[in-house]
């Protein structure tokens, strides 16, 4: 009969904790509460030590000073002369030389009072206005990893994932927050790295195919033997794979414009909203919208690619969504309390204001399906706004009087 195996042995326990190790004492940890409580309660003794031997001081010169009569015994008949005292002098019985001693004695215990108290006022002052001046410096060493972590978050909502706190000092809350929050920080950087890369990878693999498809349907549609009903499927082919590549390149731009710019240039907006304008001039002679409005120098600090987009999907949206006959669109740039502010504003159908919201969100149309729409692929707005967020501005809308809208965008300077 053949032995039985022995059964598996189970693998061996690593040697090393991943968990970070207890201290053997964890109540001595140098944490804020026990460093602050011994630095103001030192602070505290200090300052008793020091108005103790003040006060001390000042009591010793008191008793001095109220212990400074001086008296002086002439001629046999035992008369007194003091400096000190000149009731005395006159004073020719002993009851009158006793009251006279009495109240020189009580002058000079009120006299020593009174300059115990205004000194000690003084040195009070003094130690407090010290105690203010080492507690300010104090708090504001103990405050500096909070400078370093908020220097830090700033430039994180920057967009620039790549800094850490990386705070030295004892193993503290402070530095326990720090920690934390570089790690956060690290995972951030890897989830909007993949973001990135899962973008380009998009880019590539969506654009290729219509590419693709649309280089084939023209080639078909240039055949001149190729049947009529032919022809026309070829065309709505190549107006739907058109409609592709335009949604294709609307969310591969509203997934880049959501992070703040970092490489920023000057950009004028008067000149960004005429090249607008000069791209949707013929669309707009062909529907009858004329566009006016004057244009003043607004320069700002940012993309002019993603802001003549912004510019761009505006003067669109207000030449595609007009009124029919004497429809007109105003695109005016100027600079108001140090900001650039683009205004595009259009006749069109009655907007009620709480559709306004919607407007921005990507695939929203007023009162129209969510496909099927030859006026675009409900991208426009939510494009704008996140390029103007980036930029550090916001774009605002408004239902104009007598229908249409009024489009509002304020850029820093």
């Amino acid at each position: 009969m053949a032995a039985t195996p022995a059964p598996p042995k189970a693998p061996p326990k690593p040697t090393w904790d991943p968990r970070k190790p207890e201290p053997p004492f964890p109540w001595l940890r140098p944490t804020i509460r026990i460093r602050l409580t011994l630095l103001y309660g030192g602070m505290f003794l200090i300052a008793g030590i020091l108005l103790l031997s003040i006060i001390y001081l000042l009591a010793a010169q008191a008793i001095h000073e109220g212990s400074g009569q001086s008296f002086k015994i002439y001629g046999s008949g035992v008369q007194i002369r003091s400096d000190t005292c000149p009731e005395l002098n006159n004073a020719t019985t002993d009851d009158a030389r006793n009251a006279a001693l009495k109240a020189c004695n009580d002058a000079l215990k009120q006299h020593a009072l009174d300059g115990l108290l205004s000194r000690s006022l003084l040195a009070l002052l003094g130690l407090a206005v010290i105690a203010f001046a080492f507690g300010y410096a104090m708090a504001g060493r103990v405050l500096t990893p909070l400078g370093r972590i908020t220097r830090t978050a700033r430039a994180v909502a920057g967009s620039d994932l790549s800094r850490r706190i990386e705070l030295d000092g004892p193993d503290d809350e402070l530095k326990e927050l720090a920690d934390t929050l570089d790690d956060m920080l690290e995972r951030l950087e890897r989830a909007f790295t993949a973001q990135q890369r899962f973008v380009g990878n998009a880019s590539h693999e969506l654009r290729t195919p219509l590419a693709i498809n649309r280089t084939l349907l023209e080639v078909h549609l240039s055949d001149p033997n190729a049947p009529v009903e032919l022809q026309q499927l070829g065309k709505t082919l190549l107006a739907t794979n058109e409609r592709s590549e335009q949604l294709v390149e609307g969310l591969l731009l509203l997934a880049r414009s959501d992070n703040q710019i970092i490489e920023r240039k000057p950009v004028d907006l008067a000149e960004v909203a005429s090249q607008a304008v000069d791209q949707v001039h013929a669309e707009a002679e062909a529907k009858g919208v004329e566009i006016r409005g004057e244009r003043a120098p607004a320069v700002v600090q940012g993309n002019g690619v993603l802001l003549e987009r912004i510019a761009l999907n505006l003067v669109q949206n207000a030449v595609r969504y007009n009124v029919p006959d004497h429809g007109w669109v105003e695109v005016t740039t100027e600079l108001q309390h140090g900001q650039a502010v683009l205004v595009v504003t259009n006749t069109g159908p009655m907007v009620p204001a709480y559709e306004i919201d919607n407007l921005f969100e990507p695939f929203r149309r007023l009162r129209t399906e969510r496909t099927g729409s030859d006026k675009g692929v409900g991208l426009g707005l939510s494009i704008a706004r996140s390029v103007a967020r980036a930029h550090g501005g916001h774009i605002a809308a408004r239902p104009r009087e007598g229908g249409g809208l009024v489009m509002r965008v304020t850029l820093p300077t």
